[in-house]
């Protein structure tokens, strides 16, 4: 009976010593004014997410561009209110490199309120609307002021929810949208995962309600086809710098460069070469 009653007492202070930051993390946006409101207390809810492999700050510390080819094939998480996950692999981005970079929202440096999660650690959201009406999504990478723009994803799970989401956002009734077309847009991914200015600068390694997971198949570098950034106007050479990078072949890719693809095929580029 001692020997048991050590054995015990052993346990008990293990258990009162261990700390788990994914505990921490929950309890400490329970009381962060403004965190979102679904439910954190769940025992259930705080296994799972200390169990989840997901990527950590050392996976965001990288090189603007590193970043982007590197979120290709990763999985993003987002948790509803309402407990039901979806999650989209990300097969399209597009990199925005800081004070240098005349199509970012930091060119010259300049920090204002609107781009302060470009300027926040890695991992941080940077989530900012276009057109009074739609929302885009960021990652700040490694680099002052430079940022990830995640352009598009391959819906995987909760498609049922990515289409409800993505009906309300609509202005006028249409057809049922088809699988590909559901996050096939920076402003598409955001509806139907639900994201709106109130993620603007959270902290993907800590935040309940989206993160992100490795994905099981990531890609070749001959599948990833590097071309031209989308929408970013006359910004001169910065506007034929290939910063986006997408997956060769992915239907849910928002916009393809037929001709880069014919180049990368006439080098000897072709997908699962």
């Amino acid at each position: 009976m001692p020997r048991k009653r050590k054995l015990l007492a052993q346990l008990s202070a293990l258990q009162s010593n261990t700390s788990f930051p994914q505990i921490d993390a929950l309890e400490k946006q329970n009381s962060t004014p403004g965190a979102d409101p679904s439910p954190k207390s769940s025992k259930y809810f705080v296994i799972e997410k200390r169990n989840s492999p997901q990527l950590q700050e050392d996976f965001f510390n990288q090189p603007c561009v590193n970043l982007a080819k590197s979120f290709l094939g990763q999985i993003l998480v987002r948790k509803l209110p309402d407990g039901r996950e979806l999650w989209g692999r990300i097969v399209e981005t597009e990199a925005y490199l800081g004070g240098e970079d005349e199509a970012s929202h930091s060119k010259g440096g300049k920090q204002t309120q609107r781009n302060a999660a470009m300027f926040m650690k890695p991992g941080t959201l940077y989530v900012y609307q276009i057109y009074g009406i739609y929302f885009c999504m960021n990652v700040s990478s490694q680099g002052e002021g430079a940022a990830v723009l995640l352009r598009s994803l391959e819906p995987l799970q909760g498609l049922d929810a990515m289409r409800e989401l993505r009906g309300t956002s609509r202005k006028a009734p249409s057809r049922l949208l088809k699988d590909w077309q559901l996050c096939n847009g920076p402003s598409k991914l955001c509806q139907a995962f639900g994201i709106d200015k109130a993620f603007d600068q959270r902290d993907l390694t800590q935040d309940a309600a989206i993160w992100m997971v490795p994905g099981q198949e990531l890609p070749g570098e001959q599948e990833v086809v590097a071309t031209t950034r989308i929408g970013i106007g006359n910004r001169g050479e910065w506007a034929q710098k290939p910063l986006r990078f997408y997956l060769r072949g992915n239907r849910s890719v928002s916009v393809v460069d037929k001709k880069m693809e014919r180049e990368m095929a006439a080098r000897g580029h072709s997908p699962g070469s």
